[in-house]
Formats: structure tokens, sequence, C-alpha cells
């Protein structure tokens, strides 16, 4: 029935269809946005197999873990773009933003209970897994996940990988038989059945959908509703059009320097498209068939030699080469993770090795030992540091190479490993725009020893790798950088 890979559709309860229903209903949480969706698409198709209209149920909760405008502002940026898209078409868009906390309870079950059939983003991470299982135990009516994370499909591995290498190599002979499944560009083409009289009144008059200036998350809006204050907004805009837009500028003038200057904060060669990723609001699976489809890229490029190497399998450009082992490779490897363990954030998840060296090293004296409001209020004696730290706090992100580094320091400068995992979850989860994301959860325990070897014993490392700001100083190019996130 569906074009949708039955490797990407989760039941999530045993509860029927209900044929007398009144509309499909999608709940979208984890991928928002309209275009290149699984998930979608597969709502889409069973709204038109079965003749009802589709209902896409977006809910911003007041009391999500961190919280703040600035994720709540670039959240409501994408809802508000998705509201004036869908506003003219037969799609009922209902976006419910609560004002206080428990303000939607019962709104999920209501319309689920309404509908014949509940489609749910299949994200393995942050608070979603949970709201997943829920949603299919309270559910009346047959609730399915779908998979539309990456290109290799959650449930394509058949284990836990522990080194980059490793599941490189098992991409190189696995992805190409699953190129063929791409969601389509457009899931709302097709003409669908109408909205008109979708939902009942009692629910619209209970909850009623969010309009105005909330829902375009403006200042006066955001400061109503009891955030964390701390967290203020960045200038970067949420929604898939500046995704788009800024997919465009990188590929356009950046890509084919990326395997150059990508570790150089002054050359600003990085795509800047990790928050649009964590949101949904670009899907790797569009970033890919745009940059392939430049170069006039085909399956016939491939290497023929699986054999776990960096570059040169794809038969693309290097910085082609490179970027894509970013948004396949190490991306797709924190998503195998958090899709397989559910400990993928605890402590207990590194490797035996890197725990033991770790805390045989617990007792070495500390270079310098700081606080978690030293650390969060960039108060180090080391300005490459404390740079990064104030780019997270002001801007919501870290320059990928430099964030390496910072997690390494943290490393360094706590009493112990499990303090040090401790603060660098709660920054990045707190500021980063990114963070509470499989792939930055990748960066946090990579600083840690996962997906890592042993290297030379050091004082407090012990056999996890070091970094240091000298070296770094010497390696990157950094001078308007220090500058641009010195002392205020």
């Amino acid at each position: 029935m569906s074009a949708v890979p039955e490797l990407r559709i989760r039941r999530v309860n045993k509860a029927p269809m209900n044929p007398a229903g009144g509309y499909v209903l999608y709940w979208m949480t984890g991928f928002r946005r309209l275009v290149w969706n699984h998930a979608l698409q597969h709502a889409a198709e069973m709204a038109r197999s079965l003749n009802r209209p589709l209902v896409i149920l977006e809910i911003l909760l007041a009391d999500y873990p961190y919280a703040s405008p600035r994720f709540h502002r670039f959240m409501l940026e994408g809802m508000g773009e998705r509201s004036r898209h869908l506003e003219d078409t037969f799609v009922f868009h209902y976006p419910f933003v609560e004002r206080e906390s428990g303000d939607s309870d019962g709104l999920f079950a209501s319309l689920a209970t309404h509908s014949c059939y509940v489609v749910v983003d299949d994200y393995p991470a942050f608070i979603l897994p949970a709201m997943i299982a829920r949603a299919g135990e309270g559910a009346t009516v047959t609730v399915e996940a779908v998979d539309s994370n990456g290109l290799l499909p959650l449930r394509a591995a058949d284990r836990t990988f522990s080194a980059a290498y490793h599941f490189r190599r098992y991409l190189q002979k696995t992805l190409p038989e699953h190129f063929g499944d791409i969601p389509q560009a457009d899931p709302l083409a097709e003409p669908l059945p109408s909205k008109a009289g979708a939902i009942d009144p009692e629910v619209l008059t209970r909850w009623p959908p969010t309009v105005g200036p909330l829902l375009q998350g403006e200042t006066v809006a955001l400061s109503s509703l009891a955030l964390d204050g701390g967290v203020p907004p960045v200038k970067l805009v949420g929604g898939t059009e500046p995704a788009q837009a800024r997919l465009t500028r990188f590929l356009d003038g950046v890509l084919h320097r990326y395997h150059d200057d990508r570790n150089h904060p002054d050359l600003h060669a990085t795509s800047v498209l990790s928050p649009y990723l964590h949101f949904g609001n670009i899907s790797s699976h569009q970033i890919f068939s745009e940059l392939s489809s430049r170069g006039g890229w085909s399956p016939l490029r491939l290497s023929s030699k699986a054999d776990g190497s960096r570059s040169g399998w794809w038969g693309m450009g290097e910085g082609a080469e490179a970027f894509l082992d970013q948004l396949i490779t190490w991306r797709e490897l924190g998503f195998n993770m958090t899709s397989r363990r559910e400990e993928y954030a605890a402590y207990e998840s590194l490797p035996d090795w890197a725990r033991n060296t770790l805390e045989e090293h617990e007792a070495d004296p500390r270079p310098y030992l700081y606080t978690y409001e030293g650390f969060r209020n960039a108060e180090t004696h080391d300005p490459l540091w404390n740079a990064a730290q104030r780019q997270l706090l002001r801007d919501g992100i870290i320059h990928n190479y430099l964030r390496m580094l910072w997690g390494k320091k943290i490393l360094e400068w706590s009493a112990s490993a499990r303090e040090a995992l401790a603060t660098m979850i709660d920054l990045n989860d707190r500021f980063a725009l990114d963070g509470r994301d499989p792939n930055s959860y990748s960066g946090i325990f990579w600083c840690l020893g996962r997906y890592d070897r042993g290297w030379p014993e050091r004082p407090v490392f012990g056999k996890v790798r070091s970094m240091s700001s000298e070296r770094t100083r010497k390696k990157v190019r950094l001078e308007k950088y220090l500058e641009r996130f010195g002392p205020l």
C-alpha cells in the first residue's frame, strides 16, 4: 500500500484501525518539515487510501527539559512557516503551544480517538521515545512510528557500532541498497480529501489552535511564558526556508573548499545545518540529493572497494566526500547508538577501556579545577576555551573543531570524568540549538573515548585522546574568532 519502505515503519501498539474515524492524524514531533519526510508521506498516503482528511498536529510543551526562549523561538518560527504554507490547502494544521504546563493534556488522545489511524515520528533520542511509547499506550487506534532520520534506516543495522571506521565500512557495503529509498520531495503534491469539518468543534474549543504573535515566536509573546530566561533567542531563524537558503549558500560557495577550510573558524567553511537537521527542518536526503545532483553524480561512480576509507568511495570531489562523511557516517553513527541502546547518554555506556583508564587516573592532580558555574560563565584561564563557550552562550552553536577542544578541556579541568560528562551534557543540551541530538551525544562521548582508540597514557586522560589549546592555536586560524568571542 505504501511507497515508504516497511523497514522504516514500526507498529507502536496493537490497536486496530478505526474505519469510522474522521481523518488520519500525523503527530509531527521530530521531522518538522513538509518536504522530504517519510512520516508525512506515509500519513498522506494513508489519508488518500482511506479517503480521509490529513491532520498535522504540532504541540509545543511549556516544560520540556531545558525549555527556553532560544529553543521555543526556533521551533515557533518553523511552526509559523508551516502554518502559512498549509493555510490554503486541504491539510488541517493544528499548532498548539502550551502557555502553562499541562495545557495540552488530553489533546493528542482526543484527536487520536476520533481518527482512523495515527502516524508519529520515530526519532530515537531525548524525550521523544517516551512520547512515542505513551502515544501508543493511550491510543485506541493504530499508531505507527515512521523513521525519516537518515539515509540508512534505523532498523537496517544488526549491531551497535563502536567505531566510525567499522560503521563507514558497513555503510559502503549496505547503503547502495537504500539509494532508492528516498522520500518524496513534496509528499503533499497530490490531492487530499478536504479538511472541512474534520475536527470536532468541542476539541477546537477546548484546545484552540495557537495563532498570532506567539505562533511567530515574537519576543513579547515569548516573555509571557515561564521559560528559562537565561537562555535568550539567537539570530539564527528556524524553519525549512532558512535551512534551504543556508544549504544553497553552502553548496554554491563553500563546499568546494570544505575539506581544506572546515577546521579553521576564521574561514567560515562549515554548513551550520546541524540545528536545522536536529529540529527536522531539513532532511539529510534532501541535502544529499541536492549535493549529488549538482555534479551529475550517480551510484555508478561508487568505488567497488568497501574498505572504510574516508574519501574516494563516493566518486565525488574532495569537499563533497569530506562533507558526506560528516553528514552520513558521523551523524548516522549517533543514530545507530541511540536507537539501539537506551542508556546512550549514561557514563556506563562508555567502552570498558575508556572507563577503566579514566577511573585509574581519577586521583591525578588537575592543572585547574572549575565548578559548573565557572564553565557555564566562561570563567576559565584559557581565552580560547572561553571564546568557544561564549559562542555557545551567544549563538547557540560551537564551531565544529573547537567543540572537541571544549569537551576535552572540561574533562581535564573537572574532578572526575562523571562530573565532566554531566557538565558537558547540561551545557550542550541547555544552550546548543543542535543539542539533545544523537549526533551531539556522539561528540560529547567521543571526548571521553567513545568511537576512539587508546592513545599513549597521560595524566588525567589516561589512554583517552587529549587536546591542547596551544596546539590548536598553531593548527587553525583563530584571530578573528577570538576577537569576535572575546569578553563583552
